[in-house]
C-alpha cells in the first residue's frame, strides 16, 4: 500500500482543493438541507394533526349516529312494538292459536326487530375506533399496538390473551 493511499476505501484520498467547496458555501447547503428537513418535518405533523381532526370528525358523526340508532330501537321497541304485539297476540287467538304459541311469535317477531336495531348500533360504533389515526402513529412508532395481522410486530402477547 502507497504512503499516499486512503486506508478505509483502498482509493487515493483528493487533493484537489477545487473540487471541494469553500467552508461557507458548505454551511450554506447544510443549513438549507437542515430548513428543508423542518419544513417536512413541519408539513408532516400538520398533516398528522388534519388527520386526527378528521378522524375526530368521524368518530363523532359515526358515535352520534349510533346514538340515534340505538335511539330508534329503544323507542320502537319499547313503546309501539307494545301495541303491535298486543294487537298481534288478539289476532292469533281470534284465529285460534293458543296464548302459548300467540306470545311465541311475538316474541321472536320482537327478538328479530331487536337483533336488527343492535347490528346497527354496532355498525356504526365501528367507526369510532379511529383506525386512521392509529395507523399513522402506529406507523411513526407512536402508538405501537400487537396485531396479528402484522407479521412484523415485535411484541408477542402472552398466551391466553387476545
Amino acid at each position: 500500500m502507497g504512503a499516499s493511499e486512503d486506508t478505509t476505501t483502498g482509493q487515493e484520498p483528493r487533493s484537489d482543493p477545487e473540487a471541494t467547496p469553500p467552508l461557507d458555501e458548505s454551511i450554506r447547503q447544510v443549513t438549507e438541507a437542515g430548513r428543508a428537513t423542518a419544513d417536512a418535518a413541519r408539513h408532516s405533523l400538520r398533516s398528522l394533526r388534519r388527520l386526527a381532526s378528521a378522524d375526530f370528525a368521524l368518530a363523532r358523526s359515526a358515535f352520534g349516529r349510533a346514538l340515534a340508532w340505538s335511539g330508534v330501537a329503544i323507542v320502537f321497541g319499547a313503546s309501539a312494538w307494545l301495541l303491535l304485539a298486543a294487537t298481534l297476540i288478539a289476532l292469533l287467538q281470534s284465529w285460534g292459536m293458543s296464548w302459548l304459541h300467540a306470545l311465541l311469535i311475538t316474541s321472536l317477531l320482537s327478538l328479530l326487530v331487536t337483533c336488527i336495531a343492535a347490528w346497527r348500533v354496532s355498525f356504526f360504533f365501528g367507526h369510532t375506533g379511529m383506525h386512521a389515526t392509529r395507523r399513522q402513529l402506529s406507523r411513526l412508532g407512536l402508538f405501537d399496538e400487537p396485531s396479528e395481522e402484522d407479521p412484523d410486530a415485535d411484541v408477542q402477547l402472552p398466551e391466553g390473551k387476545p
